[in-house]
This record gives C-alpha cells, sequence and structure tokens, in this order.
C-alpha cells in the first residue's frame, strides 16, 4: 500500500510540476526563450488567491478565476514591456532580463507583503480514503483537472485556428507572419495561457504545503524546469510526461531513500539528461543551417 501512496502523491506533485512547466515549453517553442521569471508568476497568484481570501473575505470560487486573469495580464505585460524590444536581441539579453524581472517581482511582493511566511488555508476541505491510507481532497482535485487542463490545452493546439497559429510562429515566425499569422497576438497568447496555467498550479501547491512566501517560486519553478527539459522543452506532451515523472521520482526519493535528498536527485536527473539525451523524451535534434 505504500507504494500506491507513494504513486499517488507523486501524482499530486507531479501534476503542479507539468502545470508549470507547460509555460516554461510554450513560451520556449514560440520564443527561444527560458522564463526564469514564470516561477515568480506562480508566486504572484499565490498571493492574490490569500489576499483576496484572507484579507477580502472573497470566495475561492471567484479568487481563483482572479489569480488566473491577474497571472495571464501580468505575463502579457512582461512579454510586451521586457521581452518584446529585447526579440531580436541576443539570448543572452533575454535571459538577464528574465532574472532581472523574476528579482523584481520577488522585491515587489516582499515590498508589499513583508518577507514573513503566510498561511494559506486548504479550499479543497475533507479526506478521501483508499485502503488503510486518506487523501486529502486537495489531492484527488488536483490530478483531475490537471488531466483534463492537459487535454484542453492539447486539443487547443491541435484543433483550434490559435493553435495552429502557435505551431507555425514555432516553427517558422518569419514564415508565419507572410501567411497572415498575427506573430505578436500569437506571442502574447501563449505568455497568457502560460502565465494562467501558472496560477492554477500555485493554486494547487498552495494547498498541498498551507504556506507562501516571496521566494516560494524559485524551487517550484526550477523543478518545473527540470520537468520541461525532461520532457523536451518546447515539447507539450513532453512537459506533461516531464512533470509526473519529476513528480513520482520525488516522492519515491521522498519515502524510501531520504526527504533531505529529493532535490539532489531531481537535479541530479537534469545533469544526466543533459549528458545522455540533451533534447530530453520528446525533443528533436534540429540542426542549424549555415
Amino acid at each position: 500500500m505504500t507504494f500506491v501512496y507513494l504513486v499517488i502523491i507523486g501524482l499530486q506533485i507531479g501534476s503542479i510540476y507539468a502545470l508549470v512547466a507547460l509555460g516554461y515549453s510554450m513560451v520556449y517553442g514560440i520564443v527561444k526563450l527560458v522564463n526564469f521569471a514564470h516561477g515568480d508568476i506562480i508566486m504572484v497568484g499565490a498571493y492574490c488567491v490569500w489576499y483576496l481570501m484572507s484579507r477580502l473575505a472573497v470566495p475561492a470560487w471567484l479568487a481563483v478565476p482572479a489569480a488566473i486573469a491577474l497571472c495571464s495580464v501580468l505575463g502579457v505585460l512582461i512579454e510586451k514591456i521586457a521581452y518584446k524590444p529585447l526579440r531580436n536581441s541576443d539570448r543572452l539579453a533575454l535571459l538577464v532580463t528574465a532574472i532581472g524581472i523574476s528579482l523584481f517581482l520577488q522585491n515587489a511582493v516582499q515590498l508589499i507583503f513583508s518577507a514573513d511566511p503566510r498561511m494559506f488555508s486548504n479550499i479543497f476541505e475533507g479526506t478521501i480514503s483508499i485502503g488503510d491510507r486518506q487523501f486529502s481532497n486537495a489531492t484527488a482535485v488536483t490530478i483531475a483537472t490537471s488531466t483534463l487542463i492537459m487535454i484542453g490545452l492539447t486539443l487547443l493546439v491541435k484543433r483550434t485556428k490559435i493553435g495552429k497559429a502557435m505551431r507555425t510562429v514555432s516553427e517558422d515566425g518569419e514564415a508565419a507572419q507572410l501567411m497572415g499569422i498575427n506573430v505578436n497576438n500569437t506571442i502574447s497568447f501563449t505568455f497568457a495561457l502560460g502565465s494562467g496555467l501558472a496560477a492554477v498550479g500555485a493554486v494547487f501547491y498552495c494547498c498541498s504545503y498551507s504556506q507562501i512566501q516571496p521566494t516560494m517560486g524559485n524551487m517550484l519553478g526550477l523543478k518545473a524546469f527540470v520537468a520541461a527539459v525532461l520532457g523536451g522543452i518546447g515539447s507539450i506532451p513532453g512537459a506533461m510526461i516531464g512533470g509526473v515523472l519529476i513528480g513520482v521520482t520525488e516522492s519515491f526519493t521522498r519515502g524510501f531513500i531520504s526527504s533531505q535528498l529529493t532535490d539532489a536527485v531531481v537535479f541530479g536527473i537534469l545533469i544526466v539528461v543533459l549528458l545522455i539525451r540533451p533534447s530530453g523524451i520528446f525533443g528533436r535534434n534540429i540542426g542549424e543551417k549555415v
């Protein structure tokens, strides 16, 4: 029963990593940018839900959509203000800008709410029993909701007009523009969608760990980035599979080895993947034309 328990817990945290990793993969697939500010958008979403529910007594069914909307708008603003002017610049300039945005968001939230951790109430009260083990309702809701979101996102990318535009821009932005696709709007939509998914992941993460702080996005964002690299950064199915694999691996490490080694194992996986298959599970090795 311990094995089943660890698998379920791994699926829960892996679903959260997958939601966050999707943001990394979609943005990288479109503009070839590793958005290291993505983890801090998660943090902003968590603080938004906490403030609305704890300070303004807004019900969860209103607070969560409000956080998703805020994070989506924030993602678009970051893209328009910070990344768009540097779109044709050196990759290093974009990377430094992403790190700068990350630090700005952390310090802005710390200035507004202080650096003290805040307690986050589980909005999915109650438990369910599987055998002799009990799981919170948050576990079931996280896995089910994340699965539905991933299915919906796959259908969006494969079957809709905006999804086809995203795939076209990802393949060749200049050719997409010649075909009449509004590249700027497609990129903005991608940032909005990825940031909205980060807010959903933030809610599920906080329901599991019950605490938020300005630097909470650092480790969560890094682990989600590892998941994206493992699955093949730029690949949506890869982000999903990578997130689940990292979550289950972390759960097994905590259960069978030591909770103190979970981070070491996760980042060890990153090193192994980069050495053996840098493109990830679903990634493609694309030769550079000269």
